[in-house]
């Protein structure tokens, strides 16, 4: 497996470029990792369902704050106008009629509390510092690293893909209505990465920016494989739940 450190050494094209970019997602994009194989061969347990939803959660509420950070630092009014639109896919027009509403419905259907899973004070600490990490990238790198980070929306329709199927083929208790959050973003998540690929093909014009546009994308990644590292330490076999985390046990 590539580390990609010195991928853009001496330039590359911008269609060499690209190639590296998707090379990334294809070796180190979150769908290669054992839990989400466990979750397509209808291997989870109820509770691991549960865990996996409300730490979930904790990076879908933060989607739209990183936004608005990258909307800090954009200063061309035609790029804010088609990056806001990523803040009303989630937030909904009215604040709370968009994915962060159906991730909730998602999460209430397998029987949370939406109260708790809203406070996030039964996550993992690893999903809390890994999601923290990401809103703390976007908002104190550059606009274009920021960007680039939100690359791994190209591989976003292709774990969907395997996601959903499975999980309507396997697990009684999880039906379309409960999946519902999933209808809307293949076609989202593919509008908004052509727009971000073109902005860093677009404006990755030296090594060194090629380069950020790498370690960035592969920096998000490695966040999103951090969360599923930590649900599949607390609640795999071996479980080992953290001190104030969720219980399967416990009722919420």
């Amino acid at each position: 497996m590539s580390d990609f450190r010195d991928a853009a050494k001496g330039g590359l094209s911008t269609s060499a470029l690209e190639a590296v970019l998707r090379q990334v997602g294809a070796e180190r994009y979150h769908n290669r990792h054992p839990f989400h194989h466990r979750m397509t061969s209808g291997a989870l347990s109820k509770a691991e369902m549960k865990a996996w939803a409300l730490n979930r959660y904790c990076y879908q509420a933060v989607i739209p704050r990183k936004d608005a950070m990258i909307l800090v630092h954009a200063e061309d009014p035609a790029f804010r106008a088609a990056w806001r639109k990523r803040i009303e896919d989630h937030d909904g027009e009215d604040g709370w009629s968009g994915g962060i509403a159906r991730w909730l419905h998602l999460a209430t259907s397998l029987g949370l509390d939406a109260e708790a899973v809203k406070s996030e004070r039964l996550a993992l600490p690893a999903t809390r510092f890994a999601v923290g990490a990401y809103l703390s990238f976007c908002t104190n790198r550059t606009l274009f690293e920021a960007v680039a980070s939100s690359l791994t929306e190209m591989f976003s329709p292709l774990i969907i893909g395997e996601r959903v199927p499975a999980m309507l083929a396997k697990y009684d208790y999880i039906t379309e209505d409960t999946l519902a959050y999933f209808k809307q973003r293949p076609e989202q998540a593919s509008r908004d990465a052509d727009f971000a690929l073109d902005y860093v093909l677009s404006h990755a014009d030296t090594a060194e920016r090629q380069q950020q546009a790498i370690d960035a994308l592969v920096f998000k990644c490695d966040i999103l494989w951090a969360m599923l590292d930590a649900l599949q330490h607390a609640y795999g076999e071996r479980g080992n739940i953290p001190p104030g985390a969720f219980q399967p046990e416990a009722a919420l």
